[in-house]
């Protein structure tokens, strides 16, 4: 049998060359055409913040600025996306329409924030921006938060030069630097370091698996009108902004809607 989506990511937890290193690469050189066109800054990639408990945060990219520090999450997935800023899960859809759920990245890059801020103090601006592969596709993604970008690698540039050109200078040069050297030492996590690191994700995404297969125990739910899969839906307008619903999957020719209380 073929591995799922999500399995693949477990593996791939354990490759030092997996796909989301190579994403971090990619953003980087995307950063540099910043600095090219006048918008200089410093870069730092892997960086393992300690979160207090024994485990660490690992953020994928910093680019300390004199107008703050922006922080890169690299999602390089392939599909269809779909998500909100509130939802715990994001859906990726592949071309043959399998969906798959992952961690919101928004939620995660927050929790980087948090760990970030208590190093950097209460006055150095940061900005959040999850950056996709080329190869996806944002088809459906709802962002309120003025300090969240959700984008595509080669809109990079475009994002940085836009917060660039409308935030306020509030890092002096000679702290751009200090900043830098203070964060530097957290990018020489030791190998145990990695490892619990490394293990910790695998938890975590061993737990998403167990939620995954769980929904797929539902997937035979059908509409009692038109026969095809009710699938979860969440209400975005109205009273029910933000609750969960049972929708039949052939939307917009059948509009059938059920509660999840009522579903069989």
């Amino acid at each position: 049998m073929a591995k799922s989506l999500l399995d693949k990511m477990i593996d791939s937890v354990f490759d030092a060359e997996w796909s989301g290193k190579r994403g971090e690469k990619l953003t980087e050189r995307e950063l540099k055409l910043v600095n090219l066109f006048g918008r200089k800054g410093l870069t730092l990639r892997n960086l393992y913040l300690p979160k207090g408990n024994g485990e660490t945060s690992e953020i994928d990219l910093v680019y300390i600025t004199a107008k703050g520090i922006f922080v890169f999450e690299s999602k390089n997935y392939s599909g269809w996306i779909f998500g909100d800023e509130s939802g715990q899960y994001w859906t990726v859809m592949l071309p043959n329409r399998e969906k798959h759920r992952f961690y919101n990245p928004i939620r995660q890059n927050r929790t980087h924030i948090k760990w970030l801020r208590s190093y950097v103090g209460p006055n150095i601006p940061l900005y959040s921006i999850i950056v996709f592969s080329e190869r996806c596709e944002l088809k459906q993604v709802t962002i309120n938060s003025a300090d969240v970008r959700v984008i595509k690698r080669d809109r990079t540039y475009a994002t940085v030069r836009s917060i660039w050109e409308t935030a306020p200078d509030s890092v002096p040069d000679d702290e751009v630097s200090a900043l830098y050297e203070k964060l530097k030492p957290l990018t020489n996590a030791d190998a145990a370091t990695k490892a619990a690191h490394i293990d910790h994700i695998r938890k975590v995404y061993q737990g998403q698996k167990s939620q995954e297969e769980s929904q797929a125990a539902t997937d035979n739910k059908l509409c009692p009108r038109c026969g095809k899969t009710l699938v979860l839906r969440t209400a975005r307008v109205g009273a029910n902004a933000g609750k969960q619903f049972w929708g039949c999957s052939g939307y917009p020719s059948c509009k059938y809607t059920e509660n999840l209380e009522q579903a069989p």
